[in-house]
């Protein structure tokens, strides 16, 4: 899909586009580590530069020449002049388009090493930077910002550094050919130059305007757009019609008045350039007449100045995109420049091999970023036996999941240790860490590639029949053998053409084909149906043996099957023990057994904790994933 049949990306890059530009071109300097990689391309963009230069700086000579020939009818010098018009012409075309390829092949380099780069560095940042950050915010400095800084570094700068030298040049050929018109043009230059800064700021203030407005109606009609069904269910057709069409119509002001300042300045423009050249011309055709200078001189002297003024024009033009290029790379100079909260440390410690599996918290407490006067953890204690099974249980919001997200050191305790076979998390290598655990989550993320790639995530070097293997033992194996490319089929955005089960099946062949030493189970069968569920447990129950599992359990039979049930509550362990044993205490278990496990338990048993369960209310009480 292109970028322009895709909203998202569409979004994306007018976010951007809106955004404040540099005050200067100074944070463009950030770019140089990347630019300098590529010094004989560089050097070689610069020289066919002045190449380039240097034979358009030779064409107003070339005319001057010949003007004068006209005058003295030297029919042989006249074409000796127009042969070398041709050969600077050559000279001119050849080196133009060596510059063009030269400088667009280092603007798209850097653009590709930065977006690595940037792409790169984002993914080591840990899951606390993300909690305040938005991802659409990255994506847009990965995808637009870096575009921006593409047209900047890949045409850009090259028309900016072309102009810039052919106005130097320009400048000088000038002074050289006529000093006291030269003065004339340099006393002209402030008088044009005044008002079109003046004006210019005000078109630009008038398009971000209508900028704003546009996305505004993209905005509106995307979201009823895509919320058609219910816009027509509540017969709200007419409301939203009317909201957009008054959307619109601000748009068009917006965009009205754009153009008449646009108009303005176009007028303005042409007048005083117009009649600054007039105006030198003929104090030009006076000295010509009174013959203090030939006509070929004038001739000479009018091109140069087209030429910086022209020069001139292109830079103001430039220098709009130059500043939004230094916003953007400003902006994503300070994204790389954002250190990881979890990294490795120096000299991190190696954990022992053969991995065996021991688990301990020692009085952890915990606070995510986002909410640090919250306690998600507060002083938990916990030890997992190597092989042993734990269920954790608890209403939302206890912290089960916080566990696993500090087991897998996506955040670090702000007090207490966790321990991985004796080793603090925090002293070891955090890839290393997460190589000792697979992880099944309750909600399954299937990337947009095969099925077969899919699966391999678990273990990017397995070969295909180990992959195929563990699709047989989580049961997925039949499905995707049946898909029209059977396991090469490619899955659609976040796996949406699955349903939830073949999509959880998947998951569960990703921890087999891990083969880790700790399980991590969100209750890996929630989303199955009773056939499957029975399968699927088969093949789990096979995959725990002789290993640490910790599973968030929301079913009995999940619970009852565990060594150990873990009951949390506000970030504490509240009880813990074997099923029975915990219903018959009363409590929290109780009540939550009562209320999620209701129709499991014996009438017997549900009898003995009815009077417990009454006052409570349901909501208050339901187990689900934090």
């Amino acid at each position: 899909m292109s970028d322009a049949a895709n909203p998202i990306a569409e979004a994306i890059e007018n976010e951007a586009l809106r955004r404040e530009r540099a005050s200067g071109a100074g944070p463009i300097l950030g770019l140089a580590p990347f630019v300098l990689a590529y010094k004989p391309m560089l050097l070689a963009a610069f020289a066919t530069l002045i190449v380039a230069t240097l034979a358009t700086l030779a064409f107003p000579m070339a005319g001057r020449r010949m003007m004068d020939g006209f005058a003295s009818e030297n029919v042989e010098f006249i074409d000796q002049y127009f042969l070398m018009l041709i050969v600077v012409a050559a000279v001119l075309g050849v080196s133009s388009a060596a510059r063009f390829y030269f400088v667009s092949w280092i603007g798209e380099r850097v653009v590709a090493d930065l977006r690595s780069a940037v792409y790169a560095h984002v993914t080591r940042l840990s899951p606390a930077f993300y909690e305040t950050m938005r991802t659409g915010e990255v994506l847009s400095r990965l995808t637009a910002d870096t575009t921006l800084i593409k047209t900047v570094v890949g045409s850009s700068a090259s028309i900016a550094l072309r102009n810039l030298f052919l106005f130097i040049g320009s400048a000088v050929m000038m002074t050289y050919t006529s000093p006291s018109l030269s003065g004339l043009v340099l006393l002209a230059i402030p008088v044009i130059m005044l008002p079109l800064i003046i004006f210019g700021r005000w078109v630009r203030r008038l398009s971000r305007l209508s900028q704003d407005r546009i996305a505004d109606t993209s905005a509106l009609g995307g979201e009823t757009l895509n919320a058609m069904q219910t816009v027509q269910a509540f017969t709200h057709e007419e409301i939203d019609r009317r909201l957009f069409t008054e959307t619109v119509e601000s748009s068009f002001d917006a965009a009205r008045a754009r153009i008449s300042a646009r108009a303005v300045l176009t007028a303005l423009v042409m007048f005083l350039g117009f009649s600054s050249v007039f105006g030198v011309l003929w104090v030009g055709a006076q000295s010509v007449i009174s013959g203090a200078m030939t006509g070929g001189e004038l001739f000479q002297f009018t091109l140069y100045a087209l030429f910086a003024s022209a020069a001139m024009g292109a830079l103001s033009e430039v220098w709009g995109d130059v500043q939004m290029a230094a916003g953007a790379t400003e902006r994503l100079i300070e994204l790389l420049e954002i250190e990881p909260q979890i990294k490795a440390p120096a000299n991190p410690v190696a954990l022992p091999t053969p991995p065996k599996g021991v688990l301990s918290f020692e009085d952890v407490s915990f606070s995510y970023p986002t909410r640090p006067d919250v306690s998600a953890l507060e002083g938990l204690s916990l030890s997992v036996e190597p092989g042993e099974t734990i269920a954790i249980v608890g209403p939302s919001g206890a912290g089960k999941s916080t566990i696993f997200q500090m087991l897998l050191r996506f955040f670090d305790p702000q007090e207490g240790a966790i321990l991985l076979d004796g080793v603090d998390l925090r002293d070891a290598d955090p890839t290393e860490v997460r190589q000792r655990f697979a992880l099944v989550p309750q909600e399954t993320v299937v990337f947009g590639m095969s099925a077969l790639d899919n699966i391999r995530y678990g273990r990017p070097s397995a070969s295909d029949e180990e992959v195929r293997k563990a699709a047989k033992a989580a049961y997925i194996d039949e499905f995707l053998s049946s898909l029209p490319q059977g396991y090469e089929t490619v899955f659609g955005e976040r796996g949406m053409t699955l349903s939830g089960g073949q999509r959880q099946r998947i998951a569960i062949a990703r921890a087999i084909l891990r083969d880790a030493p700790v399980l991590l189970l969100d209750e890996a069968t929630s989303a199955l149906d009773a056939e499957s569920e029975k399968f699927v447990q088969q093949a789990l129950e096979g995959l725990m043996e002789g290993r640490t599992t910790i599973i968030i359990a929301h079913r009995l039979a999940t619970v009852r099957k565990a060594d150990r049930i873990i009951v949390m509550d506000q970030g504490q362990i509240v009880a813990e023990g074997a099923h029975d044993e915990l219903v018959a205490q009363g409590g929290l278990y109780a009540r939550l057994a009562s209320l999620q496990f209701g129709a499991e338990i014996s009438s017997a048993t549900k009898a003995g904790i009815d009077e417990a369960t009454a006052p409570m209310a349901p909501t208050s009480m339901v187990a689900a994933q934090d």
